[in-house]
Formats: C-alpha cells, structure tokens, sequence
C-alpha cells in the first residue's frame, strides 16, 4: 500500500514526513482490515504491535516534558499530570482534532462504529507514535519529540487548569472542619453522543447549591463546581 494524495492533511498535521510510508500504513490499519484481508491471502500487518510500542514511547516522552517543565512537582504531582495526558480520552480527544477516523484502514464490518469509537482512536495514535519513532530509527529524539508536542500543545496548556490543583479535597477539608456539613455532587445534565458526552455537575452542601461545572468528565465537571465553590466562599 501507498500513501496517495488524500494523506496529505494528516502529514501536515503531524508535522512529519515519514522515510518508510509502510510503517503510516501499518500504523492506520485496524485489525479488522487485517483479518478481512488475511482471509483473502493477502498480508497486511494490523496496528496493533505499533500500538504497544506507541504506548510506551509517549509515556516516556511525556514524562520527560513534565519533568522539564514543572521543576518544582512531587512525584505524585507529575504521575497524575502523566495519567491525565497519557488517558484514552486525551488521546481520543487529540485523534479526533487530527480527523485521525478518515484515514484508518477497517474492515467492512467495522466502517459504521469504528470511525469515531474513542478506544480505536486513541490506539490508532498510539499506533502512530509508534510508527514515527520505527521510521526514526528507534531513537526518541528530537524529532519525535517536537511531534508529540505539536499533538499536545493545547493539552499541555490546560493541563493544570483544573488538576494542578485539586480543589475537591480543599473543599472537603473545609467543609470538614466544623464536622456537621455533608457536600455532595449531583448530576445535573448530561448530552451529547456516547463517544463525547459533556457533564453539567452541581456541588452542594447541605443540600444548598454552591457551585456547578460543566466538562466532557464527570471528574472535572466536579473539580470546576468546587472550584466555584471555594470562590463563592472566598477560598481562591
């Protein structure tokens, strides 16, 4: 298989110009394709091995960016940045800003879901980056890098927005303080398809509201409602 004319957005995107276009073309092919093809007696080789070897290579990129940036973090503070940006809906989100769906190689059977289903698209990424760095002669270097960067450049951006602090457990420990008050979270709405559904979550304390968020997470739609509330009560 040869990369044909239609690639050109996704290479622009990337940033990169693969020596070995095979290595792309094993990268978008989902095993799906793979199967229907073997049947035939043709060989094409799935994603998924560049998927295992993507996984690792961006954890470690990452970790070395967080590490450089945010001299001044805990372990525990850059384990959970890393969990944060190395997550299938991170990747799914980055997969979906790249149109990465378009291009992915599936068999007949899986052309209707597959497109959009967040776990293809963030391994097929993940299959990506392992790809680059085969073509880059197993070496993370700068090149590969500077990839992973341009992907992440909003990501790392917000990504201490609303985790770098954690403002569930600051307003837990005030409301703890006079051990009588209860706070809870509660669903308030919920939309959009399954694959990108946005959460609105209101925070109460004693069953008064006194703070809501909205986020494509129940866990951040809750971190922006408390932080709402400790504003509300002067905290922040």
């Amino acid at each position: 298989m040869a990369i044909g004319k239609a690639f050109d957005d996704l290479l622009s995107a990337l940033g990169y110009v693969f020596v070995n276009e095979e290595l792309l073309q094993t990268a978008l092919t989902h095993s799906s394709y793979a199967n229907e093809y073997k049947s035939k007696g043709l060989n094409y080789p799935s994603n998924e091995r560049f998927e295992f070897l993507g996984d690792a290579v961006l954890e470690i990129v990452i970790s070395d960016i967080l590490f450089s940036r945010y001299t001044d973090y805990s372990e525990g503070r850059l384990t959970k940045l890393r969990q944060n940006l190395v997550c299938e809906r991170t990747l799914h989100r980055i997969a979906s800003s790249l149109s990465l769906g378009e291009y992915i190689h599936l068999g007949k059977g899986e052309e209707n879901e597959c497109r959009t289903r967040p776990k293809v698209l963030a391994d097929t990424l993940e299959a990506v980056i392992g790809a680059i760095y085969l073509d880059l002669g197993k070496v993370i270097s700068d090149s590969l890098r500077q990839v992973i960067l341009n992907l992440y450049e909003d990501e790392l951006s917000s990504v201490g927005s609303i985790h770098e602090t954690d403002y569930k457990t600051m307003l837990q420990q005030f409301v703890e303080k006079d051990g009588q008050s209860l706070l809870e979270y509660e669903i308030q709405d919920e939309s959009g398809p399954e694959h990108n559904k946005t959460f609105t979550v209101v925070c109460k304390i004693n069953g008064n509201t006194v703070g809501n968020g909205t986020a494509s997470s129940k866990k951040d739609a809750q971190m922006l409602a408390a932080k709402m509330a400790l504003s509300l009560f002067g905290l922040l």
